[in-house]
Protein backbone atom coordinates (compact mmCIF):
# COMPACT_ATOMS: atom_id res chain seq x y z
CA UNK A 1 0.00 0.00 0.00
CA UNK A 2 1.64 3.62 -0.81
CA UNK A 3 -0.18 6.63 -1.07
CA UNK A 4 0.10 8.44 -4.27
CA UNK A 5 -0.01 12.14 -4.73
CA UNK A 6 -3.02 13.79 -4.91
CA UNK A 7 -3.40 16.44 -7.35
CA UNK A 8 -5.64 18.99 -5.69
CA UNK A 9 -3.10 19.25 -2.76
CA UNK A 10 -0.40 20.94 -5.26
CA UNK A 11 -1.30 24.17 -3.67
CA UNK A 12 -2.74 23.64 -0.02
CA UNK A 13 -2.46 25.91 2.15
CA UNK A 14 -1.15 24.81 5.58
CA UNK A 15 -1.31 26.24 8.89
CA UNK A 16 1.85 26.86 11.57
CA UNK A 17 1.63 28.91 14.25
CA UNK A 18 -1.45 30.70 13.16
CA UNK A 19 0.07 31.65 9.74
CA UNK A 20 -1.46 30.01 6.76
CA UNK A 21 0.70 29.95 4.00
CA UNK A 22 1.39 28.08 0.92
CA UNK A 23 2.31 24.06 1.01
CA UNK A 24 5.57 25.42 -0.84
CA UNK A 25 6.54 28.18 1.84
CA UNK A 26 5.51 26.63 4.96
CA UNK A 27 8.15 26.54 7.31
CA UNK A 28 9.16 24.93 10.92
CA UNK A 29 12.03 26.62 12.77
CA UNK A 30 15.45 24.26 13.34
CA UNK A 31 15.12 25.22 17.04
CA UNK A 32 11.47 23.67 17.03
CA UNK A 33 11.33 21.04 19.28
CA UNK A 34 9.82 18.70 16.84
CA UNK A 35 12.86 18.80 14.92
CA UNK A 36 15.42 19.04 17.95
CA UNK A 37 13.89 15.81 18.95
CA UNK A 38 10.59 14.85 18.16
CA UNK A 39 9.31 16.51 21.05
CA UNK A 40 5.48 17.53 20.02
CA UNK A 41 1.94 15.70 20.46
CA UNK A 42 -0.15 15.08 17.47
CA UNK A 43 -3.68 13.62 16.14
CA UNK A 44 -5.21 12.71 13.01
CA UNK A 45 -8.74 13.80 12.19
CA UNK A 46 -10.63 12.90 9.50
CA UNK A 47 -13.51 15.27 8.10
CA UNK A 48 -17.03 13.93 6.47
CA UNK A 49 -19.38 16.49 4.97
CA UNK A 50 -18.35 19.56 6.93
CA UNK A 51 -18.31 17.76 10.14
CA UNK A 52 -15.02 16.40 12.22
CA UNK A 53 -15.52 13.15 13.39
CA UNK A 54 -14.57 12.87 17.36
CA UNK A 55 -13.72 15.98 17.49
CA UNK A 56 -13.89 16.22 21.04
CA UNK A 57 -11.90 13.05 21.84
CA UNK A 58 -8.60 14.03 19.46
CA UNK A 59 -8.60 17.21 21.43
CA UNK A 60 -9.00 15.68 24.77
CA UNK A 61 -6.25 13.38 24.01
CA UNK A 62 -4.20 15.83 22.86
CA UNK A 63 -4.19 18.13 25.77
CA UNK A 64 -3.51 15.05 27.97
CA UNK A 65 -0.27 13.89 25.71
CA UNK A 66 0.99 17.59 25.82
CA UNK A 67 0.19 17.81 30.30
CA UNK A 68 1.80 14.28 30.43
CA UNK A 69 5.31 16.08 28.48
CA UNK A 70 4.80 18.75 31.06
CA UNK A 71 3.58 21.22 28.24
CA UNK A 72 3.85 24.46 30.19
CA UNK A 73 1.02 26.20 27.70
CA UNK A 74 -1.66 24.46 25.52
CA UNK A 75 -3.71 26.08 23.52
CA UNK A 76 -7.52 25.81 24.35
CA UNK A 77 -9.85 23.63 22.16
CA UNK A 78 -11.59 26.62 21.04
CA UNK A 79 -8.47 28.25 19.84
CA UNK A 80 -7.26 24.88 17.93
CA UNK A 81 -10.74 24.89 16.30
CA UNK A 82 -10.83 27.70 14.76
CA UNK A 83 -6.64 27.07 13.41
CA UNK A 84 -8.67 24.11 11.77
CA UNK A 85 -11.64 26.50 10.60
CA UNK A 86 -9.59 28.75 8.95
CA UNK A 87 -7.47 26.17 7.19
CA UNK A 88 -10.57 24.39 5.90
CA UNK A 89 -11.86 27.46 4.26
CA UNK A 90 -8.84 28.65 3.07
CA UNK A 91 -8.44 25.69 1.37
CA UNK A 92 -12.49 25.47 0.32
CA UNK A 93 -12.35 21.58 1.83
CA UNK A 94 -15.35 20.08 2.97
CA UNK A 95 -15.54 16.41 2.25
CA UNK A 96 -13.24 13.48 2.11
CA UNK A 97 -10.28 15.29 4.15
CA UNK A 98 -7.57 14.21 6.75
CA UNK A 99 -6.33 16.47 9.04
CA UNK A 100 -2.82 16.47 10.71
CA UNK A 101 -2.82 18.65 13.70
CA UNK A 102 0.24 18.66 15.35
CA UNK A 103 1.44 20.59 18.45
CA UNK A 104 5.11 21.17 19.37
CA UNK A 105 7.12 22.36 22.63
CA UNK A 106 7.98 25.08 20.38
CA UNK A 107 10.82 27.32 19.40
CA UNK A 108 13.85 27.01 21.57
CA UNK A 109 16.59 29.58 21.91
CA UNK A 110 19.45 27.76 21.46
CA UNK A 111 19.60 24.22 20.44
CA UNK A 112 19.09 21.17 23.34
CA UNK A 113 17.39 19.21 24.82
CA UNK A 114 15.52 20.78 27.77
CA UNK A 115 12.31 22.26 27.77
CA UNK A 116 13.57 25.16 29.92
CA UNK A 117 15.47 26.24 26.58
CA UNK A 118 11.58 26.75 25.05
CA UNK A 119 10.58 30.38 26.03
CA UNK A 120 8.29 31.18 23.53
CA UNK A 121 5.33 28.86 23.76
CA UNK A 122 4.18 26.00 21.17
CA UNK A 123 3.44 26.11 17.75
CA UNK A 124 0.02 24.68 16.35
CA UNK A 125 0.44 23.29 12.78
CA UNK A 126 -2.50 22.30 10.89
CA UNK A 127 -2.00 20.23 7.49
CA UNK A 128 -5.17 19.43 5.88
CA UNK A 129 -5.02 17.46 2.55
CA UNK A 130 -7.72 15.69 0.05
CA UNK A 131 -7.67 11.97 1.23
CA UNK A 132 -9.85 9.59 0.92
CA UNK A 133 -9.22 6.24 3.16
CA UNK A 134 -6.15 4.85 2.37
CA UNK A 135 -6.44 1.47 2.17
CA UNK A 136 -7.72 -1.26 -0.12
CA UNK A 137 -11.73 -2.04 0.97
CA UNK A 138 -10.92 -5.54 -0.47
CA UNK A 139 -8.65 -6.11 2.19
CA UNK A 140 -4.89 -5.70 3.09
CA UNK A 141 -2.31 -8.63 4.00
CA UNK A 142 0.09 -7.71 7.11
CA UNK A 143 3.43 -9.23 8.02
CA UNK A 144 4.55 -9.40 12.26
CA UNK A 145 7.54 -6.83 12.63
CA UNK A 146 10.51 -7.90 14.73
CA UNK A 147 10.17 -4.26 16.25
CA UNK A 148 8.43 -4.08 19.45
CA UNK A 149 6.38 -1.63 20.93
CA UNK A 150 7.70 -0.62 24.16
CA UNK A 151 6.17 -1.22 27.54
CA UNK A 152 4.47 1.19 29.89
CA UNK A 153 7.84 1.64 32.10
CA UNK A 154 9.87 2.64 29.00
CA UNK A 155 7.18 4.67 27.21
CA UNK A 156 4.04 5.37 27.99
CA UNK A 157 2.36 4.27 25.02
CA UNK A 158 -0.47 6.73 26.39
CA UNK A 159 1.12 9.67 25.31
CA UNK A 160 0.65 10.69 21.54
CA UNK A 161 3.92 11.68 20.78
CA UNK A 162 5.81 12.09 17.89
CA UNK A 163 8.43 9.53 18.32
CA UNK A 164 7.45 7.51 15.71
CA UNK A 165 10.28 5.57 14.40
CA UNK A 166 9.23 2.06 15.63
CA UNK A 167 6.12 2.39 13.65
CA UNK A 168 8.85 3.73 10.75
CA UNK A 169 11.08 0.94 11.02
CA UNK A 170 7.90 -1.71 11.35
CA UNK A 171 6.73 -0.13 8.23
CA UNK A 172 10.07 -0.43 6.54
CA UNK A 173 10.09 -4.65 7.11
CA UNK A 174 6.26 -4.13 5.46
CA UNK A 175 7.88 -2.60 2.49
CA UNK A 176 10.19 -4.59 2.14
CA UNK A 177 8.10 -7.99 2.44
CA UNK A 178 5.57 -6.67 -0.08
CA UNK A 179 3.14 -6.45 2.92
CA UNK A 180 0.85 -3.46 3.22
CA UNK A 181 1.76 -3.16 7.06
CA UNK A 182 3.37 -4.60 10.27
CA UNK A 183 1.95 -6.20 13.20
CA UNK A 184 3.75 -5.11 16.36
CA UNK A 185 3.77 -7.46 19.70
CA UNK A 186 4.09 -5.81 22.65
CA UNK A 187 7.63 -6.99 25.06
CA UNK A 188 5.49 -9.95 26.26
CA UNK A 189 4.81 -11.33 22.42
CA UNK A 190 0.92 -10.57 22.54
CA UNK A 191 -0.35 -8.72 19.72
CA UNK A 192 -0.04 -4.49 20.34
CA UNK A 193 -1.59 -2.88 17.03
CA UNK A 194 0.29 -2.44 13.72
CA UNK A 195 2.40 0.41 12.79
CA UNK A 196 -0.19 2.55 11.93
CA UNK A 197 -3.46 1.15 13.51
CA UNK A 198 -5.55 -1.26 15.84
CA UNK A 199 -6.50 -4.72 15.44
CA UNK A 200 -9.72 -6.95 15.62
CA UNK A 201 -10.08 -10.50 15.14
CA UNK A 202 -13.18 -12.37 15.02
CA UNK A 203 -13.42 -16.10 16.71
CA UNK A 204 -16.52 -18.21 16.94
CA UNK A 205 -18.80 -15.46 16.71
CA UNK A 206 -16.79 -13.17 19.21
CA UNK A 207 -15.30 -9.83 18.10
CA UNK A 208 -12.00 -9.63 19.81
CA UNK A 209 -9.29 -6.42 20.02
CA UNK A 210 -5.87 -6.28 21.96
CA UNK A 211 -5.79 -4.24 25.21
CA UNK A 212 -4.26 -0.73 25.16
CA UNK A 213 -1.39 -1.73 27.44
CA UNK A 214 1.07 -1.43 24.75
CA UNK A 215 -0.51 1.29 22.15
CA UNK A 216 -2.85 4.37 22.50
CA UNK A 217 -6.27 3.85 23.31
CA UNK A 218 -7.65 4.35 19.80
CA UNK A 219 -10.63 7.06 18.97
CA UNK A 220 -11.69 4.48 16.39
CA UNK A 221 -11.25 1.44 18.43
CA UNK A 222 -12.91 2.94 21.25
CA UNK A 223 -15.89 3.58 18.19
CA UNK A 224 -16.09 0.74 17.02
CA UNK A 225 -16.18 -1.25 20.07
CA UNK A 226 -19.42 0.71 20.81
CA UNK A 227 -20.97 -0.19 17.35
CA UNK A 228 -20.32 -3.90 18.54
CA UNK A 229 -21.77 -3.34 22.19
CA UNK A 230 -24.65 -1.52 20.16
CA UNK A 231 -25.06 -4.16 17.20
CA UNK A 232 -25.15 -7.30 20.59
CA UNK A 233 -21.59 -8.20 19.16
CA UNK A 234 -19.59 -10.06 22.41
CA UNK A 235 -16.56 -8.37 22.48
CA UNK A 236 -13.39 -9.31 24.69
CA UNK A 237 -10.78 -7.15 24.91
CA UNK A 238 -7.98 -9.38 26.37
CA UNK A 239 -4.59 -10.79 25.40
CA UNK A 240 -4.02 -12.03 21.99
CA UNK A 241 -1.47 -14.61 20.22
CA UNK A 242 -0.70 -14.36 16.74
CA UNK A 243 -2.01 -18.09 16.29
CA UNK A 244 -5.19 -16.50 17.40
CA UNK A 245 -5.22 -14.04 14.49
CA UNK A 246 -3.97 -16.85 12.44
CA UNK A 247 -6.77 -19.03 13.21
CA UNK A 248 -9.61 -16.32 13.13
CA UNK A 249 -12.15 -16.48 11.03
CA UNK A 250 -12.23 -12.48 10.48
CA UNK A 251 -9.30 -9.88 11.21
CA UNK A 252 -10.19 -6.17 10.66
CA UNK A 253 -7.96 -2.87 11.47
CA UNK A 254 -9.22 0.24 12.62
CA UNK A 255 -8.05 3.88 12.06
CA UNK A 256 -8.72 7.55 11.48
CA UNK A 257 -6.29 7.24 8.44
CA UNK A 258 -8.42 4.24 6.68
CA UNK A 259 -11.41 4.03 8.29
CA UNK A 260 -12.42 0.15 9.17
CA UNK A 261 -10.40 -2.32 6.70
CA UNK A 262 -10.29 -6.17 6.75
CA UNK A 263 -7.57 -8.22 6.71
CA UNK A 264 -7.34 -10.83 3.96
CA UNK A 265 -3.22 -12.60 5.30
CA UNK A 266 -1.03 -12.11 7.71
CA UNK A 267 2.21 -13.58 7.68
CA UNK A 268 1.34 -15.34 4.67
CA UNK A 269 -1.98 -17.24 6.33
CA UNK A 270 -4.97 -16.76 4.64
CA UNK A 271 -7.74 -15.22 6.98
CA UNK A 272 -10.74 -16.67 6.63
CA UNK A 273 -11.89 -16.75 3.02
CA UNK A 274 -9.78 -14.58 2.34
CA UNK A 275 -12.20 -11.83 1.69
CA UNK A 276 -14.38 -9.42 4.25
CA UNK A 277 -16.36 -11.67 6.42
CA UNK A 278 -19.89 -11.12 7.46
CA UNK A 279 -19.15 -9.09 11.06
CA UNK A 280 -16.53 -7.18 9.08
CA UNK A 281 -18.70 -6.09 6.60
CA UNK A 282 -21.32 -4.92 9.24
CA UNK A 283 -19.47 -3.48 11.14
CA UNK A 284 -17.60 -0.96 8.14
CA UNK A 285 -21.69 -0.65 7.25
CA UNK A 286 -22.04 0.91 10.42
CA UNK A 287 -19.27 2.92 11.15
CA UNK A 288 -19.93 4.87 7.86
CA UNK A 289 -23.30 5.70 8.82
CA UNK A 290 -22.21 6.57 11.98
CA UNK A 291 -19.38 8.95 10.47
CA UNK A 292 -21.75 10.12 8.07
CA UNK A 293 -24.65 11.36 10.52
CA UNK A 294 -22.01 12.76 13.74
CA UNK A 295 -19.03 14.86 14.43
CA UNK A 296 -18.39 18.17 14.57
CA UNK A 297 -19.56 21.17 12.30
CA UNK A 298 -16.68 23.33 11.13
CA UNK A 299 -17.10 24.13 7.37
Amino acid sequence: MLQTFDERNRDVIVSVGGQLTHRSRAAVSPFDSSVQGGDAVWEGLRLYGGRIFRLEEHLARLRRSALALAFEIIPSDEEITEQIKQTLLANGMADNVHIRLTLTRGVKITSGMDPRLNQSGPVLIVLAEHKPPVYDAAGIRLITSSVRRPPPDCLDPKIHHNNLLPSILAKIEANAAGADDAVMLDHRGFVAETNATHLFLVAAGRLGTPTAAACPEGITRAAVLGLAAEAGLPCDVADFSLSQFYAADEVFVTGTMGGLVPVIAIDGRTIGGGAPGQVTRQLMDRFAELAARSGTAVV
